[in-house]
């Protein structure tokens, strides 16, 4: 399988940080005799660039410029120009394994990635781990490292949360999981602050958690939640949701991405206390405006007396599936 290692590695290649203008080569070859053998150069005299080289700026210049034919493509992120600029400026810091050092931050964002190995362990400084929109199912949290305060992973195919709260990073303040497979009832129990002491910030939203009590039970625990999103699940469909998430949590400031006012959470004061408003039931009303493409149903066909020509019906069936 596609390994977040795998994908880093091929990102990397696709910055060309090993090629002109970037590293070292015969553009700046005698920057690398420097690095090889340095010398003292008498006060205030610079040596002149080489005939065939290039000065820093001038290589610079050559990545910032959008006009030039190594500049990044449009929506690159700073960080692919950061680097580039540090293997124009100090490629010594990007050989070999001391290259996992530069990152506290990585966004592999579709890059079919569907395993989280042990590579990425040698991050040591990373902060930020962003692989939305891949393939992962499984999350192995022995894998992550320690450093984590941030792990996003929406648009995946996560369906259990056992593996990533076997050993979860420690400082941990956000937790994104929108768009993934999560359903309970046995997923809640992995939410509490055993696993997540620091977990500031929850993306939940748009997988199928239908226990409300259960799951506010376990959120409930979580002393620095401030924002969370359930909006998605079955469960959001309960008449009481907002307010009893409002009046249960009152901590929170963020929820659904709506920011809970002080007059809502006045107005929903006492539903925490009411469960038996919280019905495992609801009732959905869906309409079809126009359907184009299709054979009208009803189109009565006309048939001219006598002929023997099959006739055509057309039925179709619309289900949902909830």
């Amino acid at each position: 399988p596609n390994s977040v290692s795998a994908a880093f590695q091929d990102y990397l290649w696709h910055l060309g940080l090993q090629d002109f203008p970037c590293s070292l080569g015969s553009w700046n070859k005698s920057c690398l005799n420097a690095h090889r053998s340095p010398r003292a150069e008498p006060a205030g005299l610079e040596e002149a660039v080489p005939l065939g080289e290039e000065t820093p700026e001038v290589l610079l210049e050559l990545l910032r410029d959008q006009h030039s034919p190594w500049a990044l493509p449009p929506g690159s992120s700073p960080q692919d120009q950061l680097l580039r600029e540090v293997a124009v400026l100090a490629p010594e810091l990007l050989r070999g394994s001391r290259v996992f050092q530069v990152f506290k931050s990585l966004r592999l964002l579709g890059k079919g990635v569907e395993e989280m190995d042990e590579g990425l362990l040698q991050f040591q400084q990373l902060e930020e781990l962003i692989l939305s929109a891949n393939h992962i199912s499984r999350v192995t949290s022995a894998h992550l490292p320690r450093t984590l305060k941030v792990l996003e992973l929406c648009y995946n195919a996560v369906g259990d949360l056992q593996d990533l709260c076997a050993q979860p990073p420690p400082e941990l303040q956000h937790l994104g999981l929108g768009h993934n497979q999560l359903c309970g009832p046995s997923q809640e129990k992995h939410l509490t602050v055993d696993f997540w002491p620091n977990l500031v910030s929850l993306d939940l939203g748009f997988n199928s958690l239908t226990d409300l009590l259960e799951l506010v039970s376990q959120l409930s625990t979580l002393p620095n939640l401030r924002i969370l999103v359930l909006q998605g699940n079955p469960l959001a469909l309960i008449p009481t949701y907002r307010g009893f998430l409002v009046d249960s949590l009152p901590k929170l400031s963020i929820l659904d991405d709506i920011h809970i006012r002080p007059e809502e959470r006045q107005q929903f004061q006492g539903l925490a206390r009411q469960p038996e408003l919280i019905r495992s039931e609801a009732r959905v009303v869906v309409s079809i405006g126009e359907l184009k493409g299709l054979p009208d149903p009803q189109a009565s066909q006309q048939l001219k007396v006598g002929s023997e020509g099959p006739v055509i019906t057309y039925s179709y069936c619309v289900t949902y599936d909830f």
